[in-house]
């Protein structure tokens, strides 16, 4: 049987170890007699599940005590909204870095809230790169900067954390979290779709500076609210328990693989051996600038665009799934994130080099 190789952006592939293990747990859960989608999240069953995920987060991330760990609902794009509720504090304006889809969608959003100062953008190069750090006009006075470290669609990926002095740095991670180290000290608040390398849909994860929290816009609701959250321990409602619980297997998966350290190595070595395979070839094109190329969503194209339906049938016929790119920029995109083995990447090259040579 052909091995297939899910290359999709979110719901993404997640760790076959972390899906075996919840295989074996499903009906009984350490001999509970219960399954974790049975437990109440209160019992001290989910309870103890929920707070050995996040001693496992925060040392896979080096998370200190000056942060909130949060795991809530709403997606990521619920966050477009809770920022600037919760960050505002009184100040009239945030900066936002524009880089893609995503950025736009965040700026769009908290444009119901308060002024935006879109202090950079990459617009002129059709959001293929990273404005240079040094043309940005942040506003020091402005309550944070929001960016987008990876735009998932784009496949643009800043090179290097962003400079703000004193104004909370603000990051929406849903793609690039836990592929690699990250100096969490340099945010205010970072946050995170868990449908790309955390776990399945359903759950949010968002970090957050203790001191930002608890001053929201008059009127916020108390689920928008990151310090009821943070007083609840993440049950102000009834969470999303079984995405929190794999979550959980997820990151003791990682450990398990030496830690972020280590996990950076393989997702870098993945990328290379992708990009090379497309640079190296005149049939294929990244349109992203090498300096800001992804680690975690590779967009390409084919010299000619009438071959793409082809290459999508022949690539899920060689068990090479969910390739094609977002409906608005079109292509081919392989998003390779922590769970796509090497093996699946050295899969999509053979199977681009012989496309190549066959119908190129």
């Amino acid at each position: 049987m052909t091995e297939l190789y899910n290359f999709s952006a979110g719901p993404a592939v997640l760790p076959e170890d972390v899906l075996c293990r919840a295989r074996d747990e499903l009906l009984d859960w350490h001999g509970s007699g219960m399954s974790v989608m049975e437990m109440s999240h209160r019992g001290k069953e989910f309870v103890s599940i929920a707070e050995q995920a996040e001693a496992d987060l925060r040392e896979l991330l080096g998370i200190s005590a000056d942060y909130y760990v949060l795991f809530l609902q709403g997606g990521a794009t619920s966050q477009f909204a809770m920022v600037p509720m919760n960050l505002l504090r009184g100040k009239p304006q945030a900066d936002y870095i524009n880089t893609g889809a995503w950025s736009k969608k965040a700026i769009a959003e908290a444009r119901r809230y308060c002024a935006v100062n879109e202090a950079a953008t990459s617009v002129s190069s059709n959001f293929t790169s990273v404005p240079p750090e040094d043309t940005w006009q942040l506003d020091p006075d402005s309550a944070y900067v929001h960016y987008t470290p990876n735009e998932t669609i784009g496949g643009v990926e800043f090179s290097a954390l962003p400079a703000t002095g004193t104004v909370p740095l603000v990051a929406d991670m849903s793609s690039t979290l836990l592929s690699r180290p990250l100096e969490i000290s340099r945010f205010g608040v970072i946050y995170a779709g868990a449908q790309k390398n955390i776990g399945p849909a359903g759950l949010t994860v968002v970090i957050v500076r203790k001191e930002l929290a608890g001053m929201t816009l008059d009127g916020t609701p108390s689920m928008y609210d990151y310090q009821a959250h943070a007083d609840s321990g993440s049950m102000l409602n009834t969470p999303p328990t079984y995405s929190w619980y794999l979550a959980g297997l997820v990151f003791q998966w990682l450990r398990e693989q030496g830690g972020l350290a280590a996990i950076a190595e393989i997702n870098r070595r993945k990328a290379a051996v992708l990009y090379a395979a497309i640079d190296g070839s005149d049939f294929y094109t990244s349109p992203v600038d090498p300096v800001y190329r992804s680690w975690m969503n590779v967009p390409f194209t084919l010299a000619d665009a009438e071959l793409d339906k082809r290459f999508l049938e022949q690539a899920a016929g060689a068990g090479l799934l969910n390739l094609k790119g977002h409906r608005s920029v079109g292509g081919m995109r392989a998003s390779i994130y922590n769970a796509m083995p090497e093996a699946g990447v050295v899969a999509l090259v053979g199977f681009m080099q012989e496309f190549e040579r066959s119908r190129g």
